[in-house]
């Protein structure tokens, strides 16, 4: 078995952090097996080097070793990629296509992003983790494939269960053993020693003389966050190298590469924001919604009742809700009931044979549960078409936004041609 150190320096993975040093150990401890593994850690971490590792050490390393960011595939098209389709089966489908869990059979194939993977596609990785079997699209005949899977996510998957956006089966499936990979805010006394390594190697890719940070510049680039962690180093240590002149960095220099702490993403901020006022107003519009349909309800048993029972008999029996549609009169006792309505019995006496060739409780429910349904309907519209435009047509953040899957916002799109 190979030492850690070995590993480090072939993967040309930088730091002595133990949390690191133990990340590394249990991929090598699990590589000779074909146990699937699940790496999590934030984006920028270094998560790709895990699989890598044990593929390296495995049985299988003379086999494929295929790498798919999940995220990055469309969800139209990741079950195509995955698995592969024949001729015919959509259109654009010319021929018949390998899927990655065809052509890596006998090898590994590592899911990057895996907590991005559609609902139906989460489904046929449960049926290959649980007997190796996949089904092109479009055909129906059952295929068998040898693959080891290693998965990586930077998100909470338990998260994602609970929001009905992840299959519990398949976490469980995925997670025999878990490698999770510390943040770079963790790993202090690494960030000099990665930061060097770095400047060093743009030092010779652009031929100019490596960059030296002072004293006040280490304790600065130890205290900062580094929210987008290694990635987010590097490209700092790219920028200083190819634009400053002076090779001596001092902590005044480094801060002005830094974005400010605290204010690194504003968009989020702000965006967390409009969604608090969309809510409210969403609140509102449903209220003032409901109150409506109440009225309404209200304004048609009383209607109906003075069609079928007369002006006497109704003003004697329902008179507070009498008062709730038309209010009170000063001495708030008689409302004089024939002035107010005298539009709705002239309306109700014109079409009194009307009413009397079918059910009158039908006829008015029918009329005002259509105005009602075309008036959510309408809001219903608007607020998707806003969110959308908001979102910059991108169905998913829609879809949180609204407090509805991305299938139901996907069919309401249908629905109304939006």
């Amino acid at each position: 078995m190979e030492s850690v150190q070995n590993i480090k320096q072939r993967f040309e993975i930088i730091g002595n952090d133990p949390k690191l040093n133990r990340a590394i150990e249990k991929a090598i401890q699990v590589a000779p097996t074909d146990i699937t593994v699940l790496v999590a850690g934030e984006s920028g971490v270094g998560k790709e080097n895990i699989p890598r590792i044990i593929h390296s050490l495995s049985h299988r390393k003379h086999g494929k070793y295929i790498a798919v960011n999940c995220g990055a595939i469309p969800e139209g098209t990741i079950d195509s990629e995955l698995f592969g389709h024949e001729k015919g089966a959509f259109t654009g489908a010319t021929g018949t296509r390998e899927g990655y869990f065809e052509v890596a059979d006998g090898g590994t194939i590592f899911l990057d992003e895996v907590g991005e993977l559609p609902l139906t596609t989460q489904v046929r990785l449960l049926r290959v983790l649980e007997n190796g079997e996949f089904i092109k699209v479009g055909s129906s005949q059952v295929q068998k494939t040898n693959v080891r899977i290693v998965a990586a996510t930077n998100v909470n998957l338990f998260d994602a269960i609970e929001k009905g956006k992840f299959r519990e089966d398949l976490y469980y499936r995925l997670s025999t053993v878990d490698i999770t990979l510390p943040p770079l805010r963790d790993r202090k006394e690494d960030i000099h020693l990665l930061f060097r390594k770095f400047v060093a190697d743009f030092a010779h890719k652009y031929k100019m003389p490596p960059l030296k940070l002072d004293e006040s510049a280490v304790q600065l680039l130890q205290k900062f966050r580094w929210s987008g962690n290694i990635r987010q180093l590097r490209n700092v240590a790219e920028q200083i190298s190819v634009l400053e002149t002076n090779r001596e960095i001092s902590a005044v220099t480094l801060q002005s590469y830094l974005p400010v702490q605290g204010n690194n993403l504003p968009s989020v901020i702000k965006d967390q924001k409009n969604e608090s006022d969309f809510s409210t107003e969403r609140e509102i519009l449903y209220k003032v919604l409901f109150d409506m349909k109440s009225d309404l309800n209200d304004l048609k048993k009383l209607t109906l009742e003075l069609i079928q029972n007369g002006v006497s008999k109704v003003q004697e029996t329902n008179q507070n809700l009498i008062k709730k549609i038309y209010g009170s009169k000063e001495n708030d006792s008689e409302i004089d009931f024939e002035e107010e309505p005298r539009a709705t019995l002239i309306a109700a006496k014109n079409n009194d044979n009307d009413y009397q060739e079918r059910d009158d409780n039908y006829l008015f429910a029918e009329t005002v549960e259509e105005e009602e349904t075309l008036r959510l309907e309408q809001k219903e519209i608007e607020m998707i078409k806003k969110s959308l435009e908001k979102n910059k047509g991108k169905r998913k953040a829609a879809a949180d936004e609204l407090g509805i899957s991305e299938r139901t916002l996907y069919r309401k799109i249908k629905q109304f041609d939006l």
